[in-house]
């Protein structure tokens, strides 16, 4: 305890969201106010900084576990140690907004690998779009959320994958319907 008689699992807790910078921006100026009031604060800030540095290195595009999952698991938790459940995060607003790059496509970028040239994306197809033909520079994955989409002569539906290897060509794709897929590629694919 602080010399206060202040200093708990909340304040832990605050200052844990707080290093993360989890914590909606309401709470920013009480919790500050607390570390700046807590020595065993400061010290537990001071002794996460190292540990937050080294999440640099790690992938940012892993996503967050659902909300049925992430209940689970903290109530089994909860149930293993005696503690209350540890509620998940607040979601933060997705950052990327949809782009219309040529008329009729729209994409949605989800992450980005500039060392081997590689983008993860959300594609959406206008219903009758195209999109031009072009040579993959590494290997194409494309999974079909929604929609029918024709590459070639193969048609797909919600839940098909397609890959296509390096150096292979997409003479036509295009759907009727309109679709939405994830889309991760090389960034130095050649449009025809």
């Amino acid at each position: 305890m602080s010399s206060s008689g202040n200093h708990d699992q909340d304040h832990v807790e605050r200052v844990s969201l707080y290093a993360l910078q989890s914590l909606p921006a309401g709470e920013v100026p009480a919790v500050e106010a607390q570390i700046a009031a807590c020595a065993e604060c400061r010290q537990e800030l001071d002794a996460l900084r190292p540990v937050i540095g080294s999440f640099v290195s790690w992938p940012t595009d892993v996503l967050r576990p659902p909300t049925p999952l992430w209940n689970r698991l903290a109530q089994r938790i909860a149930a293993d140690t005696g503690q209350e459940p540890v509620a998940p995060a607040p979601r933060r607003p997705t950052e990327a907004e949809w782009e219309e790059v040529a008329p009729g496509i729209s994409v949605k970028l989800l992450a980005t690998d500039p060392e081997n040239h590689r983008v993860s994306m959300l594609v959406r197809l206008a219903p009758g779009t195209d999109y031009p033909p072009h040579r993959h520079a590494g290997i194409e994955e494309l999974h079909l959320l929604d929609g029918e989409l024709m590459i070639d002569d193969r048609k797909l539906y919600p839940g098909d994958y397609s890959r296509a290897e390096a150096g292979s060509v997409d003479r036509r794709v295009w759907s009727e319907t309109g679709c939405t897929c994830v889309l991760i590629t090389s960034a130095r694919d050649v449009l025809r």
